[in-house]
């Protein structure tokens, strides 16, 4: 019985290509093999597993959509959703890790880099650098454009000052695309991204957040005291930074989505297979009526999110607008994940209260989904304007 709802759920619920099915299956029992064995010791110490991180490099996780010529896979967004859900499933921070990586980091250099920039960082990122995305500030959360970190130019530098806080990667990562204002009296006209390496004079990684969830990715604030920053670094065009963040977090969020998909097809699994070996009254929970339609609507949730999650990766690669739905797919599968995860621990009854089962840590991995690269809140007020004509 655990075995066919085994496959029932690693059934693809759109048409894949075989390469795709392919890729889909490598990431899974990578995540099997490979993740699960640290799940529980990364997050009871909140570090992610060295080694485990070598591993996403040397098997090509970390440069999926990066071109051949700089070392990558050369493979699509979508392929990178594939990982990120299917890491996920596992373990949520390793799935982020994957996303921050391809989604924001990767996705941005390959898109505003110059070809010097390019040749210098992403073989690098693709090899055994991790990058980190740092645009969140103190009072700067959703008013992402109210940053208050400063940038001068001086002769051929920039000086860099500032505070960033919620960074994520922030440990272990050794290039930072990081947002300052150079012309505060432009507004977000003066923002510009700034490409930092660990180790740069003035350039500090602060204090690492102790979290609900996720733990084991680490978020750290970052502080820039006279932080200098050659003007070779800049990342797209002076003032510009504001697109860069904008056309970089949309596409994020679809990596978002496709975390909460995996955390809430994780939850839903290990639900399915616990009601099935749980024993009351004479028989298996899961022959009761109640525990088959709770399993049942929540399996029709977690494929509507997947399919939503899909559907806009699909409309990124084929070069054509996804904001909508990239929304819509952010919004949906979070809110499916913390509500699947939550009644996921239900089903496991008094138990999916303890650390004795996983239930309980893909209820708090889930919360994160509603908060991070854009509240619900914030997605929803992209989806009105967009479908309201605004």
């Amino acid at each position: 019985m655990a075995e066919t709802a085994e496959k029932l759920f690693n059934a693809p619920l759109t048409a894949l290509t075989e390469e795709e099915g392919m890729f889909q299956a490598m990431a899974r029992e990578f995540a099997a093999n490979e993740i699960r064995p640290h799940v529980e010791e990364m997050d009871r110490e909140g570090i992610f597993n060295h080694d485990l991180l070598e591993k996403f490099f040397s098997q090509g996780f970390m440069g999926i959509e990066v071109a051949e010529a700089y070392g990558g896979s050369g493979g699509s967004f979508f392929l990178a959703i594939l990982a990120i859900e299917e890491f996920s499933r596992v373990d949520a921070s390793a799935g982020v890790v994957v996303d921050v990586q391809n989604t924001l980091v990767n996705n941005a250099l390959q898109k505003w880099g110059t070809e010097a920039q390019k040749e210098e960082f992403l073989p690098r990122l693709v090899r055994d650098t991790v990058g980190a995305y740092a645009l969140s500030e103190p009072k700067s959360g959703s008013d992402a454009f109210a940053l208050v970190t400063r940038a001068r130019e001086d002769g051929n530098d920039f000086v860099l000052n500032g505070r960033k806080l919620w960074i994520t990667n922030a440990k272990e990562a050794g290039l930072f695309i990081l947002f300052a204002n150079i012309n505060p009296q432009a507004g977000y006209r003066g923002i510009t991204a700034f490409l930092i390496e660990s180790g740069t004079s003035g350039f500090t990684v602060g204090k690492k957040e102790d979290k609900l969830g996720i733990r084991a990715s680490s978020t750290c604030e970052l502080i820039l005291e006279d932080c200098r920053v050659p003007k070779a670094n800049v990342l797209g065009e002076i003032g510009k930074g504001y697109k860069v963040a904008i056309e970089t977090l949309n596409e994020g969020r679809i990596g978002i989505a496709a975390q909460m998909v995996g955390v809430a097809r994780g939850a839903l699994e290990n639900a399915v297979r616990y009601a099935q070996e749980r024993q009351q009254f004479g028989k298996p929970i899961a022959e009761f009526q109640a525990i088959q339609f709770q399993l049942a609507r929540l399996a029709t949730d977690v494929e509507a999110a997947r399919l939503l999650a899909y559907n806009a990766a699909r409309l990124k690669d084929a070069g054509m607008p996804f904001l909508k739905e990239a929304a819509m797919a952010k919004y949906f599968c979070s809110q499916v994940a913390e509500r699947v995860a939550s009644e996921c621990v239900e089903v496991y009854g008094g138990y999916g209260f303890t650390r004795d089962y996983p239930a309980e840590k893909f209820l708090r991995d889930s919360k994160i989904g509603k908060i991070y690269e854009g509240t619900s809140f914030m997605q929803l007020q992209t989806i009105a304007k967009i479908i309201l004509g605004k």
